[in-house]
């Protein structure tokens, strides 16, 4: 994801929580998104992990209290306040959930929460009997209600020894739910199908003709259109990818025949589709009902061109709609590529190219040229796929807006 955080000021709040080990590596990922992040620890935070070890990690002092004893210096939890672009508390305890939705402003943490003009995130974690207390649940409510965003915990094995929801969120994912808070929302109110991954096209009930679509490119696609706000359907072939965003609705499919029939049935209702599914071009004639077994003689497979779902779709394509392609070329790229274009009617097509060791099946970078009805070209250097995706989704937002 390009870097959304960059120059953001962000507060992390630390409570006193066996999750607290987890911040330290929170702090490590917003100060690498570019964030200027300051640590406020409560005193009991500081019994989990050290304000060094979170001082070194954020480059900023770490403050716990609203002054130092030893030299009187004040620490402003106003100043903090409005300094910050985004306030995080992770982890959040019960006892601090209690404070916060009281305003019980007894150390510096609560006071700086109550004086904050920006957007304040709060991960809860605790003990799942601890969650799941009407008490608990009463303040959760109070502080969505008072426009707080709650990082929800996940179920797991927890520091009691219980299995159950209390444990907090994985770094990664806090980082990225804040992330997603400030990309742009310029996709609201759009509903986009996306293809992804291969197909398998089966030969008898263990074997199947395939190819190397790990499905990183189409799933990078619908995850930056689903933060964007759109509506995702995502119909992809057997991968083993998740999908984290409930604006995506996935369907799971295994052969070219199953993706056509539901692209097909969900294409009308959409405003646009990007067929980025590595369909295969050929499918068995006749499947065998039972393994064939191997024996002394050459068998023979007779292959008939699978339906070409991308070529369907140009062909009902409204005015309105838009349709984006994609092409893995080995030679005559460009030539090719803008061939497949024009027969597909897509508005534009996205190359890709084998020729380069770190572009194409099962890695996580690409490098892209999109090349536009209208004879645009815009090459790309090698980026990571969700930073190509953010490429791709920009282009068509200009034919969207």
């Amino acid at each position: 994801m390009p870097f959304i955080l960059n120059e953001k000021k962000i507060i992390v709040g630390v409570t006193g929580g066996i999750a607290a080990y987890k911040t330290a590596q929170i702090v490590r990922l917003l100060v690498k998104q570019g964030a200027e992040v300051k640590v406020i620890m409560t005193p009991s935070a500081q019994q989990f992990v050290t304000p060094l070890t979170l001082a070194t990690l954020s480059k900023n002092p770490v403050v716990t209290d609203f002054f130092d004893a030893t030299n009187g210096q004040w620490n402003s939890h106003v100043d903090l306040g409005l300094w910050a672009d985004a306030f995080l508390i992770a982890p959040t305890t019960a006892n601090t959930l209690g404070k916060l939705a009281t305003g019980t402003a007894d150390n510096l943490l609560i006071a700086t929460y109550l004086a904050a003009k920006c957007p304040v995130f709060i991960a809860p974690a605790m003990d799942l009997h601890m969650y799941t207390h009407p008490t608990t649940k009463q303040n959760l409510e109070t502080l969505k209600a008072h426009g707080n965003l709650i990082i929800d915990p996940v179920a797991g094995e927890l520091a009691s020894g219980l299995e159950g929801r209390g444990r907090m969120e994985e770094p990664e994912n806090i980082v990225r739910f804040i992330q997603d808070y400030f990309v742009p929302k310029d996709m609201l109110g759009k509903k986009i199908l996306i293809t992804a991954g291969p197909t398998y096209e089966k030969i008898d009930p263990v074997r199947y003709i395939g190819n190397y679509s790990s499905g990183k490119m189409g799933f990078a696609l619908a995850e930056t259109c689903a933060r964007k706000g759109a509506e995702v359907i995502l119909v992809c072939g057997p991968v083993y990818l998740k999908t984290p965003y409930k604006n995506i609705e996935r369907i799971n499919v295994d052969t070219a025949a199953d993706m056509h029939k539901v692209v097909m049935s969900r294409f009308e209702h959409v405003d646009g589709a990007i067929m980025c599914a590595a369909v295969s071009d050929f499918t068995p004639v006749v499947r065998a009902e039972q393994k064939i077994k191997r024996g002394k003689e050459n068998i023979f497979l007779e292959l008939t061109p699978s339906i070409d779902i991308a070529a369907e779709v140009g062909k009902v394509k409204k005015p309105e709609q838009f349709l984006v392609g994609f092409a893995l070329e080995t030679n005559h790229e460009e030539e090719n590529a803008i061939s497949k274009m024009e027969r597909k009617n897509f508005d534009f097509i996205v190359l890709n190219s084998l020729r380069d060791p770190y572009s194409g099946f099962g890695v996580d970078t690409n490098r892209v040229t999109i090349l536009h009805r209208s004879g645009m070209k815009k090459e790309y250097e090698l980026k990571d796929k969700v930073d190509v995706a953010d490429d791709i989704v920009q282009e068509i937002n200009t034919l969207l807006f």
